[in-house]
């Protein structure tokens, strides 16, 4: 499990005690059904899945519904706060988490899919280009990006803290920067969905032509 050092004031953000004190409120049965749902719907026209990389996966909620979806799934992830990454490690082993900046992540291989589920959302606008890469270049094949969608890019005041939460069109801006992109599919999943709700996220996925 490597480490490395946070770049942005949002990451040191997530990798102190915010990030630490949002593990409590990520952790549930009714979000682990949920995710199970969504990712059944956001990757129904995948098909086969194999291996999966995510970047900012926290304990690993979303990783656990997909290995309910994939059970050989091989999985892999970043992860800036030491606590969730340690959680995370139990779940996946430590091999295969790499504790810190997402930036930093050391691509050394492709996966099947690449995956960013409300984490580009917290990210330095300045630095989502090299969040773009990763995921792209991390895939060989499916890039699966879920999160607060806006035409243009806007910050949004998060939990009393400003600068930490910004939406815009971060799936579209990866389909003008990489023409091997390709939109796949794409959906939402409202809040108040009365038996599988999620954050209000609208998931688009992405396929790299051949």
């Amino acid at each position: 499990m490597a480490k490395s050092n946070h770049g942005t004031p949002q990451e040191e953000f997530w990798a102190g005690n915010f990030g630490t004190d949002y593990i409590a409120r990520n952790r549930s049965e009714q979000l682990l059904a949920s995710n199970l749902q969504f990712f059944s719907r956001a990757l129904q026209q995948a098909g086969a899945i194999t291996s999966c990389l995510e970047l900012g996966a926290n304990i690993g909620m979303n990783l656990r519904a997909l290995k309910l979806l994939y059970p050989s799934m091989a999985m892999a992830a970043a992860e800036v706060n030491p606590e969730a990454a340690r959680q995370l490690a139990e779940f996946i082993g430590p091999a295969n988490v790499f504790a810190g900046s997402l930036y930093d992540y050391p691509i050394d291989g492709t996966v099947d899919l690449t995956l960013s589920k409300g984490v580009l959302i917290h990210l330095h606008p300045d630095k989502l280009a090299t969040a773009y890469d990763k995921l792209y270049l991390a895939s060989h094949r499916y890039v699966l990006v879920c999160e607060y969608y806006n035409p243009s890019p806007v910050a949004i005041p998060y939990r009393g803290h400003s600068d930490r939460l910004f939406k815009r069109d971060f799936a579209g801006e990866m389909l003008d920067a990489y023409p091997a992109l390709k939109l796949v599919d794409y959906g939402f999943s409202y809040r108040r969905d009365p038996a599988f709700p999620q954050d209000d996220i609208t998931w688009f996925l992405l396929e790299k032509n051949a």
